[in-house]
C-alpha cells in the first residue's frame, strides 16, 4: 500500500471505521529520510491514535535504530513489513525476502522489540512460494519474539497478487499462536470479511486494495459483522462529497504539484467504481493545476449524480 496510505487517506479510512491505519512503509534505512517523499510518511501530529507507523529493512540493528527513531516521532505501533512481494524491495532481502531466513526473521524481531517500549507488530506472507509456505513457523517465532500481533496475507511472496487468497493457513497459524492473529487477502465484501473470520477464526481483518475507491467499505463490513445485516454504501451525494474533500486534502497536503499527480490514482479508482467509462478520467488525468482538477472531478461527480436520480 505504499504510495496509498498516506495521512489524507489514512484519515478518511479511520472516519469510515477503520480501527488502524498503518502509515506507508518506510526504509529503515534512515539516510533516505531527508526526501520529500520519505517525509510525507511520518505520523502526523494531528493524527488519530493509534500511530502505526510500517518500516522494511533486513539489518537489525539499521531496523531497530529506524523503530526507536520513529518512536520519538509519534509513532505508538511500529508495524514490521515482511510481506511486500516487490522485488525492489525483495532484492535488497527485505520484505517478504525475510521469510527464507528463520533467524535472521528471528534477529530482526527480537532486535526490534528490544528497542521501543511500544508494541510491535508483523505483517508476512503465508510463505516465499506454495512449495515452502513456513507461516506457522514465522508465527511462533513472532510470538516467542514479543511481536504482539500478527497479519497475515493469504498469498506467498511468489503468488505477489494474482490467483486467489488462501486462508487454511491463516486458520492453521491462528491453532498454534496465542496471540492476535489479521486475517488479509481478497476481502472485497461484508460477506467475505464475515466468512474469513468464521473459517479461520482470525481476530480481525485487515483490508488493502478493496479500500481503494470506496473507503466507507469499513463501516459497511463493521456494521455487517454487528447487526448481520447488509447495508448500501452511502448517498450518492455523501460519495460526491467525500472525493471531493479526499482530492482536496491531498492537494492540501501535498502542495500542488505533487497534489495533482497523487490525486490522479485515487480520482481513476473512485469513478472506476462509479463510471463504465474510462475517457472521463483520462481526461481529468491530462489536467494540471489543482483547481482545474477538482473542478472537473467535480462536474464528473455531479453528472453522475443526476444520472442516479
Amino acid at each position: 500500500m505504499a504510495g496509498v496510505t498516506d495521512y489524507p487517506f489514512r484519515r478518511l479510512c479511520r472516519q469510515y471505521g477503520a480501527a488502524v491505519a498503518t502509515s506507508e512503509m518506510l526504509s529503515a534505512d534512515m539516510s533516505l529520510w531527508g526526501s520529500k517523499k520519505s517525509r510525507t510518511r511520518f505520523p502526523e501530529e494531528l493524527e488519530v491514535a493509534p500511530r502505526s507507523v510500517q518500516i522494511a529493512g533486513s539489518e537489525p540493528e539499521q531496523m531497530a535504530k529506524a523503530a526507536y527513531a520513529s518512536v520519538q516521532m509519534g509513532a505508538q505501533i511500529i508495524d514490521i513489513n515482511m510481506g511486500c512481494p516487490a522485488k525492489k524491495v525483495c532484492n535488497k532481502a527485505a520484505g517478504s525476502a525475510l521469510l527464507r531466513d528463520k533467524p535472521l526473521v528471528q534477529d530482526i524481531l527480537q532486535t526490534v522489540v528490544s528497542a521501543v517500549d511500544v508494541p510491535v507488530t508483523l505483517k508476512f506472507r503465508t510463505g516465499w512460494s506454495v512449495s515452502t509456505r513456513n507461516a506457522v513457523e514465522i508465527a511462533q517465532i513472532a510470538e516467542q519474539s514479543g511481536i504482539k500481533a500478527i497479519a497475515i496475507h493469504g498469498r506467498t511472496r511468489a503468488d505477489a497478487y494474482q490467483g486467489y487468497a488462501e486462508y487454511e493457513t491463516i486458520r492453521q497459524v491462528k491453532a498454534n499462536v496465542t496471540i492476535p492473529v489479521i486475517a488479509n487477502g481478497d476481502i472485497r465484501t461484508p460477506l467475505d470479511a464475515a466468512f474469513i473470520l468464521d473459517y479461520t477464526q482470525a481476530d480481525g481483518l485487515m483490508i488493502g486494495r478493496s479500500a481503494w475507491g470506496q473507503p466507507w467499505i469499513f463501516q459497511q463490513i463493521g456494521e455487517f459483522l454487528r447487526t448481520g445485516e447488509l447495508s448500501d454504501a452511502p448517498d450518492v451525494h455523501i460519495r460526491l462529497q467525500v472525493v471531493v474533500e479526499h482530492i482536496r486534502a491531498i492537494h492540501d497536503f501535498y502542495g500542488a504539484d505533487t497534489g495533482v499527480r497523487v490525486a490522479r490514482k485515487h480520482i481513476g479508482w473512485y469513478f472506476d467504481r462509479m463510471l463504465s467509462d474510462p475517457r472521463y478520467k483520462q481526461r481529468i488525468f491530462a489536467i494540471t493545476c489543482p483547481s482545474k482538477q477538482l473542478a472537473a472531478v467535480n462536474d464528473v461527480l455531479n453528472m453522475i449524480a443526476l444520472t442516479q436520480y
